[in-house]
């Protein structure tokens, strides 16, 4: 296949899914093409994207490839779409936390972790593919494992769970002070 007519229709993949394409899933679309042609063809499109200022990048996520808005146009996209972000409670970036960290992992081992009942909490996180169960642990009772999925890491702008950041890199994160003569909210409410 012509160059020109490769960069033509991994463009037009890249468009169209709703996901990250992975190397082998256009390879095996695209037969004959070997997949370091078309890893060249999709960083040639990054650089082009990104050397003139486009309205889209294309980014690396969850060993794929995947058109996304760049940050800087975020918020006309969002009110363009007049949509907010589906917003997480603390609960549930807690348990997805978790999860992500010690997988796989049992829902009992995230409630010792959480020290409350998560149940509601990881039906939400399936329903929204963002969890998985994974098997059992081989155990008395054979409770279930459960992992990150692929959903997980596009969400989070990750390639693979090594992108999260360390334990470390936690604690550097200054959180803001809160003055002493003020009170946080939900201390004043008790």
């Amino acid at each position: 296949m012509e160059r020109s007519r490769l960069k033509s229709v991994v463009e037009s993949l890249l468009f169209v899914s709703e996901s990250a394409v992975t190397l082998e899933r256009m390879s095996g679309l695209l037969e004959g093409v070997e997949r370091k042609e078309i890893l060249s063809v999709v960083e040639e499109l990054r650089s082009e994207y990104e050397a003139q200022g486009r309205g889209f990048c294309l980014v690396e996520v969850a060993s794929g490839f995947q058109m996304r808005t760049p940050k800087e146009n975020a918020d006309w996209v969002k009110s363009f779409l007049r949509g907010r972000a589906a917003r997480m409670s603390r609960a549930t970036l807690e348990t997805m936390a978790i999860i992500a960290y010690k997988q796989p992992v049992t829902r009992v081992e995230i409630e010792q972790v959480r020290g409350v009942g998560i149940e509601g909490v990881l039906s939400t996180l399936m329903e929204r593919s963002l969890v998985r169960i994974i098997g059992r642990k081989d155990i008395p009772g054979r409770p279930f494992l459960y992992s990150t999925t692929r959903d997980f890491l596009e969400l989070f702008g990750l390639n693979d769970l090594t992108g999260l950041p360390t334990l470390k890199e936690m604690e550097e994160v200054s959180l803001p002070q809160i003055p002493e003569n003020e009170t946080p909210a939900a201390e004043s409410e008790e």
